[in-house]
């Protein structure tokens, strides 16, 4: 049976992130973050939990998140979860879960943009936090006739299945 592990969290990082390299080259970048929960009880009070997770990332999500965030920064987290085993000096087995980042972006930014290490305004100049957006986004394109919009597959028009 097939799976699926995705992990999207916001939270802020516990502690700053701590960068090493593997002998290949790559950047290995481990941190943790604090979800913060809130919730009003039957009886009106309000509650809070924290949820603390540990998070690895690795190539040039890791770079990323050494070089723009540190402790008490929000971040936006996506990956998958994963289960870390290793021996301790002792000789004990130990083990935890933490999430393998594979896309990190800004919650919060100078200029209210997010960010994010795959994106193009990371790159280059940004423009000035008061000055107008340089593009204008025009309305989505009016949908098509259901019969050219769904050639093969299901016809939504008749809700009878077409020929592929």
């Amino acid at each position: 049976m097939p799976g699926y592990n995705k992990v999207i969290q916001i939270g802020h990082l516990t502690r700053d992130p701590e960068t090493k390299h593997l002998p290949s080259g790559s950047t290995v970048c481990e941190f943790g973050i604090a979800v913060n929960k809130k919730w009003v009880s039957k009886d009106g009070q309000t509650k809070e939990e924290a949820c603390f997770t540990d998070c690895v990332a690795f190539g040039k999500t890791g770079e990323f998140i050494q070089k723009y965030f540190t402790r008490g920064k929000a971040i936006l987290i996506d990956g998958e979860l994963v289960f870390d085993k290793w021996q301790a000096p002792d000789g004990t087995n130990r083990s935890k879960h933490r999430i393998r980042v594979e896309r990190a972006t800004f919650v919060e930014s100078k200029q209210g943009i997010p960010h994010d290490a795959d994106s193009p305004r990371t790159k280059g100049p940004q423009p000035p936090p008061d000055s107008a957006p340089a593009q204008q986004y025009a309305p989505p394109p009016a949908a098509a006739p259901a019969a050219q919009a769904a050639p093969h597959g299901y016809d939504p028009a008749t809700g009878e299945a077409t020929p592929f």
